[in-house]
């Protein structure tokens, strides 16, 4: 796969999981790699990680539900590096398990779209302008296997997810004639640290919805994410691409 020396990324929801992965990824081909979440010590932690010299890094704090931080990240970044190539829009939250619709809260419907769909909205509204100054580039949605089907008890998700792929396709129409490309990545379930606590009989049924018998991993969905970034997809825009174990084929 090509480098990225000389490239400019950002990375939300960058301190654990795909996106921690995905940072570290950029950062082993040679991109400048901003890591935004919202803890203030892990990001800074992470960007340290990736390189201690701080050359090459920058962790920078950023609540994706709230526009005015969003903008903030796109101008320090820029700031900081001078341009913005590349953008992973990683950073969601689930809201409460087993919930159906009316038994929800209108508080956690309100903080699962803030975060996976409204976030997303404001993160390409601030770096698109960046990438038009930059020459161009590539952003790609964290979007969900759980984007085209429907899964009972996590509404909100689900709904947020489904809007990230109307989102990616919109955005990638508008700017597919000046060298911005688009696309959503949607991982089934992913064999993070934070999943393997769950509880043996309930890691044992998520494996088995994946036809494959397994969870991804997390180096699976980011070097699908890195193609996608790369000039080796050069004519991808506006697509949605499962790294899901044949979970939405069934």
């Amino acid at each position: 796969m090509q480098n990225f020396n000389g490239k400019v990324a950002i990375v939300t929801g960058a301190t654990e999981g795909i996106g921690a992965t995905v940072a570290q990824a950029l950062r082993a081909r040679g991109a400048s790699v901003v890591v935004a979440a919202r803890d203030p010590q892990r990001t800074r932690e992470r960007a340290h990680t990736l390189d201690p010299s701080g050359e090459h890094s920058l962790g920078l704090v950023c609540d994706v539900s709230d526009p005015s931080q969003v903008a903030t990240l796109v101008g320090d970044t820029v700031a900081r590096f001078g341009a913005l190539h590349m953008a992973v829009n990683n950073a969601g939250i689930v809201g409460p398990g087993s919930t159906t619709i009316p038994n929800s809260s209108i508080e956690d419907w309100n903080a699962v779209i803030a975060t996976c769909l409204s976030g997303v909205f404001h993160c390409l509204k601030y770096e698109i302008p960046a990438l038009l100054k930059s020459g161009g580039g590539s952003i790609v949605n964290l979007s969900s296997a759980n984007g085209v089907v429907g899964v009972a008890g996590i509404g909100p998700y689900t709904a947020a997810k489904h809007g990230v792929l109307g989102l990616t396709r919109s955005a990638a129409l508008e700017f597919a004639t000046q060298n911005i490309r688009i696309n959503a990545v949607g991982p089934g379930y992913v064999e993070t640290p934070k999943m393997r606590q769950a509880p043996d009989e309930i890691l044992a049924g998520i494996r088995a919805a994946h036809p494959m018998g397994r969870m991804a991993t997390c180096e699976e969905v980011a070097n699908l994410i890195t193609f996608l970034l790369s000039d080796e997809s050069s004519f991808s825009t506006g697509g949605f691409y499962p790294v899901d174990g044949g979970y939405t084929a069934q």
